[in-house]
């Protein structure tokens, strides 16, 4: 049976995806659903032998499911880490490395149809960043055809992305299951202000997620 998939993405880049998306592996977690985290595409990744590793967003999301850093399963949670902290489309020309969106979408497909349970795929960068030379995150998740989580932070200007994000889904006819503000540091007004704004105008639930508190239990049950 093939799992119930959620894909987190952004309204930004640096926003607290991974903040929220762990937040959220360890709610359902303790709700005491199965559920697995991935996050197949990575950048600024730097290498498994680093110590600079264990900040890494694929290592916070395997530390989020108890899974130790071994390289087997680094490898399943990310199968495409570039090192450079940029879109993946630059990372891997750097790198000399290239990136095709059938791959990616046919390696999420397949762990689609053998995970039970819930799966949840982090996406990167913002919801119009490439992926790769052709194809942006809105072209990867369309692909999946899968809904979306869509997170978003608090800092200044953050309503207008928010709400831009939005109006992108609806355009595609993307599921938006719910949008999640993570509070972003130094930002001008309190997170819940943030999110009650979005909440006017989005015509979806909104969650707010401020930085060391857990995931709202509300939001879990909507996954």
């Amino acid at each position: 049976m093939a799992a119930r998939t959620v894909f987190i993405a952004g309204a930004g880049t640096e926003i607290g995806k991974t903040y929220v998306t762990a937040a959220l592996t360890r709610r359902l977690r303790a709700q005491g659903r199965p559920v697995r985290t991935v996050k197949p595409l990575a950048s600024g990744v730097p290498p498994l032998g680093d110590p600079g590793f264990a900040e890494s967003d694929t290592a916070r999301l395997l530390d989020a499911q108890d899974i130790p850093l071994g390289a087997e399963d680094v490898e399943a949670c990310s199968p495409w880490r570039f090192s450079a902290p940029l879109s993946p489309d630059q990372a891997a020309v750097l790198e000399g490395r290239s990136l095709d969106l059938l791959d990616l979408v046919g390696w999420c497909r397949a762990q689609i149809a053998c995970t039970p349970g819930t799966l949840l795929i982090e996406g990167v960068g913002g919801l119009m960043s490439p992926v790769t030379e052709g194809a942006t995150g809105l072209d990867w998740l369309r692909a999946l055809d899968v809904p979306a989580l869509l997170v978003s932070g608090s800092y200044l200007g953050a309503i207008s992305h928010t709400l831009t994000a939005c109006e992108t889904l609806r355009r595609y006819d993307v599921p938006l299951l719910a949008i999640a503000v993570s509070e972003s540091e130094g930002a001008p007004a309190p997170a819940s202000t943030v999110a009650a704004s979005i909440a006017r105008h989005a015509g979806a639930a909104v969650f707010c997620l401020r930085r060391g508190e857990a995931c709202p239990e509300a939001l879990a049950d909507l996954i």
